[in-house]
């Protein structure tokens, strides 16, 4: 996918360790961008930031240690990207997890999905307002799923402690509270030079189904990339859209245009109904605020 010239810009993308973050590292650094790559582990995150130089030869590139599942973590990560001073041009929130098969915690007590997929990046990207405020036209890519769209997808028992099942209501859930994340830092951000936009990558096989059972891995890795979905590289493409067309505006939901959404170029479509109402992403907001201690100030 061509990008226009990302030459003088910073971009940080979560979960690029593998898979469509990696990906979207990968493209951003290719387009003159300088990207750190964060991800949960040292030894990943220094072999991505080492793939992402034999992919571009001229990378600018940096790693940073951060889990999603920690706010202690994600404190001394974002206290790490403030320490040099510069602004944040790109903030592209793309880490995630799926099916967890039985309900964990994360090291605050939020369920491990839910606290991953949204309270993770409502903390970081709070954490990092002052630097994206810096910039002149910051962007807040934050990576859905299809399944936001599900009928019946409700906010309701955010922290799944009723009842929690195979676990992919809860990644509906998480994926649906993305986008209502999204459309209200659009309301709140309004007029400070950042613009937040919501994306779903389609369909692809990475490592988010690494928490399926062993039948499902197998078929996924032999038919979604072939007949059903797309590279990661592809999937990639609605974040990158998001992150550097000059046409995006805040609150779009950009997705593949292909049949079903499960693959093709990008485009900004409709938002899923269930995200649309401005009670819900006030009520959103102020549980994040609540659980996470992060308030944003967008002075």
């Amino acid at each position: 996918m061509d990008i226009p010239s990302q030459v003088g810009k910073r971009a940080l993308v979560t979960g690029a360790t593998g898979g469509i973050g990696f990906e979207t590292a990968v493209a951003l650094a290719g387009a003159g961008a300088e990207v750190v790559v964060a991800g949960r582990g040292r030894a990943k995150v220094d072999q991505a930031v080492a793939a992402v130089r034999e992919a571009v030869g001229t990378a600018k590139v940096e790693g940073l240690v951060l889990d999603l599942a920690s706010l202690a973590s994600i404190d001394g990560a974002a206290s790490a990207v403030l320490a040099g001073g510069r602004p944040l041009d790109l903030l592209i929130n793309n880490a995630g997890v799926m099916a967890v098969p039985e309900r964990r915690e994360t090291a605050d007590g939020f369920e491990l999905t839910f606290g991953t997929n949204h309270l993770g990046h409502f903390a970081l990207t709070g954490r990092l307002l002052p630097a994206l405020l810096a910039a002149p036209a910051a962007r807040v890519v934050t990576v859905s799923a299809k399944v936001a769209r599900n009928k019946g997808a409700t906010l309701e028992d955010p922290l799944s402690a009723q009842s929690y099942g195979s676990g992919m209501a809860s990644y509906t859930k998480s994926k649906l509270a993305n986008v209502v994340f999204t459309l209200e830092l659009a309301r709140r951000a309004a007029g400070t030079g950042i613009t937040a936009v919501a994306v779903h990558p389609g369909t692809s096989n990475t490592g988010l189904q690494q928490h399926l059972p062993k039948y499902m891995q197998v078929m996924a890795s032999l038919v979604l990339e072939r007949f059903v979905g797309q590279s990661p590289a592809d999937a990639a493409r609605p974040s990158l859209y998001a992150a550097t067309n000059s046409g995006v505006k805040a609150g779009d939901f950009v997705v593949p245009q292909g049949r079903a959404e499960l693959r093709g170029a990008p485009h900004v479509a409709e938002m899923p109904p269930a995200a649309t109402d401005p009670a819900v992403g006030r009520r959103l907001w102020e549980l994040s605020e609540q659980l996470t201690h992060v308030t944003y100030s967008f002075q």
